[in-house]
């Protein structure tokens, strides 16, 4: 089976161009801006027609209704990716935003993290499993940090899952083994700063991964 890739973050239209060429099958948007990948629902929406056969995402931390109107008016969204602390039923409430599911994300370091997908059985359509942000953080994602991949190897979420967390062109291929994944996240394991997409790096990870 070849491994899905969805490169998130992505905030010009280069990166976009590049990513959807390369073969991604899901772009993200991050719509936070605490993140220095921050693009308004405006901004993601004119990215987001250029997605090609691939799927949109809009990545969001605990949005208010106002804010999950102003994404479904201006950029519909295929996917809805919650990545803060929402509960299960705030991700049946985000359906009616996506046009086709509502992943959310979890922060895992240990094994006892990965219980905590249970409650959203039958709530989530998917989920992404990323690195657990430290304490101090200001952003729950997007920081580069790699975790045990090993910790998902077999593991039944329920349903589908993306793996996320310090993944880069030269590591997407051992973490895939490592952890089963049949699908990957990547965010700053494609850029040359902070929110600056790097276009070869993007064709290596879709390469890596697609290989793997």
């Amino acid at each position: 089976m070849t491994v899905s890739v969805k490169i998130c973050g992505l905030n010009d239209a280069a990166a976009v161009d590049a990513a959807v060429s390369a073969g991604a099958d899901y772009l993200g948007f991050v719509i936070f801006p605490k993140s220095p990948r921050h693009v308004s629902p405006a901004d993601a929406g004119a990215l987001a027609r250029r997605k090609g056969a691939a799927k949109s995402v809009a990545v969001l931390v605990d949005p208010t209704e106002p804010q999950l109107g102003a994404v479904l008016r201006d950029m519909q969204p295929d996917i809805i990716q919650l990545h803060g602390g929402e509960s299960p039923a705030r991700c049946l409430d985000a359906r009616h935003y996506a046009g086709d599911a509502v992943w959310k994300a979890m922060g895992v370091s240990t094994a006892a993290d990965l219980a905590r997908a249970a409650p959203y059985a039958g709530h989530a359509d998917g989920f992404v499993f990323d690195a657990k942000p430290p304490k101090q953080a200001d952003r729950p994602g997007g920081l580069g940090r790699a975790w045990d991949y090993r910790l998902l190897k077999g593991f039944d979420a329920g349903a589908p899952w993306l793996l996320a967390g310090g993944l880069t062109p030269d590591t997407v291929a051992k973490a895939i083994r490592e952890s089963g994944a049949t699908a990957v996240d990547v965010v700053s394991g494609v850029e040359s700063a902070p929110g600056v997409k790097d276009i070869g790096k993007i064709k290596a990870f879709i390469a890596a991964a697609k290989a793997a």
